[in-house]
């Protein structure tokens, strides 16, 4: 004898429904669960920028004067030098423990006397490759007992003693290594640098 059982055509309606309604609750949980954890993955604004290209205005940096700003956390210099700050750059290689920039602290662009891509403008990281302090700039003339007694302007950090020219190239017999670090840059336009991409060889 077989028996069947039947259920009633308004029941089968309503547990249908509730199933779908509990699978697309599920399912918008999920979404918004794997939304909020790609969120969680993707790195923040300040994260994105702080690694990313930075761009300078240099229209407001007047001759012999300078800005910093930051770029993956680190500040970086940017100088107008003067037409006197550019020749004092010259006549004492022989007091520098790298005048040529020999080590790979700047691109190769930047290998030049003046370790710029264009003279006038000194782009550099303003950390002091010894131990990471911050050198502030002196210019020519400056009274201190560290300082060589014809200091052509430059930079000195004070922590240490460590003294570097115009271009940033360290003097001989001081705690700092090597000469300042030069990031990558290139210039957007006549008045627009971009720290952060190298400029592209002619």
């Amino acid at each position: 004898m077989n028996t069947s059982i039947s259920i009633p055509c308004g029941h089968d309606a309503d547990k249908r429904q509730w199933l779908l309604a509990a699978g697309c609750a599920g399912g918008i949980a999920s979404i918004a669960t794997a939304a909020a954890l790609v969120s969680s993955l993707a790195p923040s604004e300040r994260a994105r920028a702080a690694g990313g290209p930075v761009e300078v205005d240099t229209s407001d940096i007047p001759p012999g004067g300078a800005k910093t700003v930051e770029w993956r956390g680190k500040p970086v210099w940017v100088v107008r030098r003067t037409p006197a700050m550019l020749a004092a750059l010259r006549g004492h290689d022989a007091q520098l423990a790298d005048p040529h920039s020999t080590a790979g602290q700047q691109p190769a662009y930047a290998r030049n006397p003046e370790r710029a891509l264009q003279a006038e403008i000194f782009v550099a990281i303003g950390i002091c490759t010894h131990l990471g302090c911050s050198p502030t700039a002196l210019p020519a003339g400056s009274a201190n007992p560290s300082l060589p007694s014809d200091w052509p302007g430059g930079f000195f950090c004070p922590c240490h003693g460590s003294t570097f020219d115009g271009a940033g190239r360290v003097y001989k017999n001081k705690p700092a290594p090597t000469n300042l670090e030069i990031p990558p840059h290139r210039f957007a336009g006549d008045t627009r640098l971009v720290i952060g991409e190298d400029a592209i060889a002619a």
